[in-house]
């Protein structure tokens, strides 16, 4: 396949067709990303480009001889840089119009883009620098924080400086779709500065630039808004701020390759994490080897696209729905405190299988869409070994230690895919089901709230063997006393005292055998072929084999995982 040619077609989930990127390697020379930081020098508080600079004001007025202009250059004419810290937490359209609403001159902005935290665009003119500067910290969000504006003195803006001619634009434009299979709604732009086209008139259009990346995105916008697949392989990309405006411009691309680039940091896909992509390319960029796991690296970008079907050529795994059903007992035997009491402890047994098991994402199914999740570690000085909790600490929220708001905002899980993909990358574990102690809080007709107590240790890494003492706080809804989904789950760990290290897993939960139908004969034989082949006691090999509706193969692949990870206690074998 050579550099032109369109993508390979196949059909998936969607009812648009997939595409197999052209893989080709090739190499050219390094170009410095605009906005590019140089390495910092010593600590500091602050950077510089965060700061205003004082001595530019005088009376509320930009004097010339401050900004460092030649006689010839009016200061009126000087372009300026505009921050605004954390930025990125705001909507862009509603905090340039707030902005604006406030701003006593028209704000003609030039180059919005996020930068980290921050938010930034350019603006020319003293009389709108000295405007918005008035303005600082006269905005308030909704949690009535004030929003400060930082403003200093630029260089014209790249996407200024190195804007094309209309000529130029036109060419641009002829390029780009003679590289777009209509077919497809694909749009190949790999190595698209070495396309002979654009060689041939001249126009060196290295997509790591902003006014590059702008002016093709112009393009796009104009001529194909109903892209679907878009192919970035191969150019160089230092980092994506110059992309971050692809789902204004085609709000309908479901497939990117960003493959074979020079992203460092996993961080600079959220400057693109809008999009709703079902498809992703990413190897060959320098973070990507950062990671020394697979699952969590697909955790890590599964949490900025939810959505995402397939990654680096691989399809994901889907989450399982997790069927938390318990059978129906007629009410002459059973009151409805009965029923709930059952309820919540076959819905424990079962989150917790999943969770111990390693495929948390089949507790996707537990959770309502717009569910709540957070995590809290209680200080304890008396604790020697508090640092051994560092893998929780991380997700930590505190707030009353915790006082930047945007931090706070981070840390609490919102929808089932974010908290599902945070629990996945918390250490792995084992719980003891015999230490659980459950309090059942309130319930209703349609609420319930209740935690649970108890030990689990962690069966990998550094902290392999600890023991953790844990309380789980649920409120959730039930549906005729048949199934819980959880609305609010709160995780609050700790490592457990000596005691309750001595008393952790000193016995087994029996296996539960109650309220079933006699085996027939043919189940029979599966369980002594089962437990003779896996060596597990006849009680346990039942129960394996019921947990996967007596499908023999799949409970031995499952079997077979679990013993590989050492995950099946040696109680269980004969």
């Amino acid at each position: 396949m050579d550099d032109h040619s369109v993508f390979q077609g196949r059909k998936g989930h969607s009812n648009y067709s997939r595409h197999k990127f052209d893989r080709k390697n090739h190499y050219f020379e390094h170009h410095r990303a605009p906005y590019a930081l140089g390495l910092k020098r010593g600590r500091r508080k602050y950077s510089d480009e965060d700061q205003s600079f004082p001595s530019v004001w005088k009376h509320d007025k930009l004097e010339e001889s401050d900004m460092g202009l030649g006689a010839g250059k009016r200061a009126w004419d000087s372009w300026f840089k505009v921050t605004i810290p954390n930025g990125k937490m705001y909507d862009k359209t509603w905090l340039i119009k707030s902005i604006q609403d406030l701003c006593s001159v028209p704000l003609n902005l030039v180059d919005f883009h996020y930068d980290k935290h921050r938010a930034r665009f350019f603006i020319q003119n003293a009389r709108t620098a000295s405007a918005l500067k008035d303005i600082s910290n006269k905005i308030y969000d909704e949690t009535h924080h004030k929003i400060p504006i930082l403003v200093s003195p630029s260089i014209v803006p790249y996407s200024v400086q190195n804007k094309f001619t209309s000529e130029q634009m036109e060419q641009l434009k002829v390029t780009v779709m003679k590289r777009y299979d209509t077919s497809q709604k694909a749009l190949d732009l790999q190595r698209f500065r070495f396309d002979q086209d654009l060689m041939d008139n001249d126009i060196d259009m290295m997509l790591n630039r902003r006014s590059c990346m702008i002016a093709t995105l112009q393009i796009i916008q104009r001529n194909i808004p109903e892209l679907l697949a878009l192919n970035l392989c191969n150019n160089k990309l230092y980092q994506l701020d110059g992309l971050s405006d692809l789902v204004e411009k085609a709000p309908q691309v479901k497939i990117l390759n960003l493959s074979k680039n020079k992203l460092k940091s996993v961080f600079e896909l959220e400057k693109v994490k809008d999009l709703n992509l079902e498809e992703l390319w990413l190897d060959g960029n320098p973070f990507c080897s950062h990671f020394s796991d697979q699952s969590n690296y697909i955790s890590i970008i599964r949490e900025l696209f939810p959505k995402l079907l397939r990654l680096d050529g691989k399809e994901l795994i889907l989450p399982a729905q997790m069927d938390v059903e318990v059978p129906q007992a007629s009410k002459e035997t059973r009151t409805d405190s009965e029923l709930i009491k059952n309820l919540v402890l076959q819905f424990l047994k079962e989150y917790y299988l999943y969770y111990d098991n390693g495929d948390r994402f089949r507790l996707l199914d537990a959770y309502h869409d717009e569910a709540c999740f957070s995590l809290a570690i209680p200080f304890n000085f008396n604790d020697p070994d508090m640092s051994n909790l560092e893998e929780y600490f991380k997700y930590n929220r505190d707030i009353k230690k915790l006082q930047d708001s945007y931090t706070r905002m981070r840390l609490l899980k919102h929808t089932k895919q974010d908290i599902v993909d945070s629990l996945s990358l918390l250490p792995k574990t084992q719980h003891d089901f015999c230490s659980f102690l459950v309090d059942l809080c309130l319930h209703t007709d349609i609420m319930l709230c209740f935690s649970v107590n108890g030990l689990f240790k962690e069966v990998e890494g550094k902290c392999q063997g600890c023991i953790r003492a844990f309380t789980r706080i649920f409120i959730a809804t039930h549906y005729s006393n048949s199934r819980i989904c959880i609305m609010n789950d709160e995780l609050i760990v700790r490592n457990a005292s000596p005691k309750e290290i001595q008393n952790a897993f000193v016995s087994l939960p029996p296996a539960d055998t109650s309220s079933k139908p006699p085996l027939s004969e043919e189940q029979q034989e599966m369980v002594k072929s089962f437990s003779m082949q896996s060596g597990m006691k006849l009680n346990w090999s039942q129960k394996c084999l019921e947990d996967n509706e007596w499908d023999y193969t799949k409970a031995a692949e499952i079997f077979t995982v679990l013993q590989n990870e050492d995950k099946i206690p040696k109680d269980f074998f004969k």
